[in-house]
């Protein structure tokens, strides 16, 4: 069996291996209404020669048809309907592009307070958090939210973006101050990384190109600093978790007895010879091979979709979870966490729903509302007796089945969940685990 200082280096060369490969990374902005998140993807997608002459040259037209003396950049997300004519982000809305350094995929969230689960589901998934800011403005009650809803959600990575700063003539002492009010908001959050950069989404000043009109500030710009963050560590690297997607049994003549395991690794490394224990059932068995397509790899990590094959027939199937022997999840019913309610329809305490966790399904009930959390103050209201729509709150569910969860802080992935409404099949809240027993 490997021994601790084995399993340190193996995380070690894994960071090391997600480093060279890992070039995706996945964002998502988030900001007041009218602070420009729109602008600036678009910016970024013009600048970064992401789209296409033809888009470019609609969006001019739609601009002059406007009346407009510049390019709204803004047409190249907001892509409903309702949103060109309100002039506001509504749905998530999902953008990729490409520099020689990195992939990325944006989330372009909306800054409405009715629309917090729109955000919540744009970044839940996200590795950096981008909270934009109207430097005529300063920080308002939906950027605090927002930087709240991020720190809630362990978005590692945070970047305040101070836009419009072209309608303050790049004055250095409005970004100072807001600069110094928010630093001081966030020590009451869980940010771990924090950058905050001036820029015009407009203009383009600090976006891709650095700003000449800006010559006081000497950090990165916002390009630079998405090519350039480390994301590779920020995955569990440590507690090998591999929630199990499908049974593969080919049955051909070539493959007659091939018996593998699919999913995506949710945590730690795996490599063939390692001794694993397969929950719930708790039997015990070594990694034979790990295969990626047509041909078998020396090691898995976050977040390869491999297949796993085990040297013994165990009784595998999806839902189950493979993991170590000694680093192993706890199976629990009894689940305490923060939920996010969706629905228009309140949660109240005594009610059934759907649970799915990783590839596990099962059926809870809730048990206790034990606060509702104003995430504007963060003050707790224990007074409490539903949820509403948009809401958050702290839960205590009862599950089914037990589920093989770790807290949301330790694995972002196996600390997660949807709750889902049987009677509809629509999903009505997400939740992060801040516990079990």
């Amino acid at each position: 069996m490997a021994t601790e200082t084995e399993n340190i280096s193996a995380g070690e060369q894994a960071v090391e291996n997600v480093t060279t490969n890992m070039d995706l990374l996945r964002f998502a902005t988030a900001g007041s209404v009218d602070d420009g998140k729109s602008t600036l993807i678009g910016r970024l997608l013009l600048d970064s020669k992401s789209i296409f002459e033809d888009q470019l040259e609609a969006v001019e037209t739609t601009s002059r048809g406007k009346g407009y003396d510049y390019t709204d950049l803004a047409l190249l997300t907001d892509g409903l309907r309702s949103e060109r004519e309100q002039g506001i982000t509504i749905d998530v809305a999902y953008r990729y592009f490409a520099t020689p350094n990195r992939k990325f995929i944006i989330a372009d969230t909306p800054g409405h307070v009715q629309y917090t689960r729109n955000m919540v589901t744009g970044a839940s998934t996200a590795d950096l958090g981008l909270v934009l800011v109207d430097a005529r403005q300063g920080l308002t009650e939906q950027s605090r939210r927002h930087a709240v809803i991020l720190s809630l959600l362990r978005v590692p990575h945070l970047v305040l973006a101070i836009n419009k700063m072209d309608l303050v003539d790049f004055d250095q002492e409005i970004y100072e101050k807001i600069h110094a009010e928010f630093t001081q908001f966030a020590t009451k959050l869980n940010i771990p990384d924090l950058e905050v950069i001036p820029i015009s989404a407009l203009q383009g000043d600090n976006v891709v190109n650095r700003s000449a009109n800006m010559d006081w500030y000497s950090g990165p710009t916002l390009m630079h600093h998405l090519e350039n963050v480390h994301v590779a560590s920020d995955r569990d690297l440590v507690d090998t978790r591999f929630p199990v997607q499908y049974v593969v049994r080919p049955k051909s003549d070539e493959h007659h007895d091939y018996r593998g395991y699919a999913g995506q690794v949710a945590g730690g490394v795996l490599k063939p010879g390692d001794e694993v224990v397969v929950l719930p059932s708790g039997m015990t068995s070594r990694i034979a091979g790990i295969d990626l397509f047509d041909r078998e790899i020396d090691e898995a990590f976050p977040p390869m979709s491999v297949t796993v094959r085990l040297e013994d027939d165990v009784d595998v199937s999806r839902g189950d979870t493979i993991a170590r022997v000694k680093n192993a999840p706890t199976p629990s019913q009894d689940i305490d966490a923060m939920v996010c309610w969706m629905a228009s329809a309140p949660l109240k305490p005594r009610q059934k729903l759907a649970i799915k966790h990783t590839t596990r399904n099962a059926r809870a009930l809730v048990k206790d509302i034990q606060y509702r959390l104003d995430i504007n103050t963060l003050h707790r209201d224990q007074e409490t007796k539903e949820i509403g729509v948009n809401e958050i709150a702290r839960v205590q569910l009862r599950t089914t089945a037990p589920l093989l969860c770790d807290s949301y802080a330790q694995n972002r992935t196996t600390g997660s969940f949807i709750l889902i409404d049987e009677a509809s099949g629509v999903t009505v809240g997400a939740g992060m685990i801040l516990g079990s027993s």
